[in-house]
């Protein structure tokens, strides 16, 4: 990810904005408000969120951060990415082009999983009786590591953000605003390909990837130790984003 003054590049020379979303901390004003705030200072990467971090308030955030965008930045496209998913950004702003003419457009992996009734699981549902006899599955949604609405998708969110129910899981939350309007899904497998071995090849042939994660994990496994590996096996090649026509 560019940073510093190669950050403040991308936006003035393409028009592309990239910032870590984070809210709060629960404690307010503990170590790590003021290591990020550090940070923030020297690189100016951060969109901070009236909002208190926690994976079930997972939704709430996705909701909160389309509304400030929208709000701060006039774009054809925003996009959620997980921080332990390997994002090729030139193919992303590529693959976006190709859904300019389209108004109301929802760009991801969709996928369709069973809806978990019981206690105790991670991806619980606690209203799992909305959608239907035990065993039913979800409504086709993008999944959570990476996707990509239009503008006036997130103008709708920013407009209805007081009524947009939010269920357990974040992206079935998305998902759920949207399927009731007039709006495209777009399912590109090329958002949601594994760690190597599976992106080594398709890059080495030409179609590079413009996400790889780990199903297993919900995204790189071991991120932290992995994520250059799957760069320098897996990335488009430096410098891809700057020859990219936005």
């Amino acid at each position: 990810m560019p940073r510093g003054e190669s950050l403040k590049k991308l936006e003035k020379e393409k028009g592309i904005v990239i910032r870590f979303v984070i809210g709060k901390s629960g404690s307010g004003g503990g170590k790590m408000d003021r290591a990020i705030d550090a940070e923030e200072a020297e690189n100016g990467d951060f969109l901070r969120l009236r909002h208190v971090e926690g994976y079930h308030q997972l939704s709430t955030k996705t909701r909160l951060y389309f509304s400030t965008a929208a709000a701060l930045w006039e774009a054809e496209f925003y996009v959620k990415v997980d921080d332990d998913v390997h994002v090729n950004l030139g193919t992303l702003v590529t693959t976006l082009g190709r859904h300019r003419s389209k108004s109301r457009t929802y760009i991801g992996c969709m996928k369709s999983g069973p809806v978990l009734f019981q206690k105790g699981l991670k991806y619980h549902e606690p209203e799992y009786w909305k959608f239907g006899e035990e065993g039913n599955k979800y409504f086709r949604h993008a999944t959570g590591q990476i996707y990509a609405i239009s503008k006036d998708l997130a103008t709708y969110i920013s407009l209805n953000f007081p009524i947009l129910h939010r269920y357990a899981n974040e992206d079935v939350s998305l998902g759920a605003w949207f399927i009731g309007l007039e709006v495209e899904h777009v399912d590109d497998r090329s958002m949601c390909c594994g760690t190597p071995p599976d992106c080594e090849p398709k890059a080495n042939g030409g179609n590079v990837c413009v996400a790889s994660f780990d199903w297993s994990c919900s995204g790189i496994c071991e991120s932290v130790d992995r994520i250059k590996e799957v760069h320098n096996l897996c990335g488009e090649g430096k410098g891809a984003i700057w020859n990219v026509d936005v």
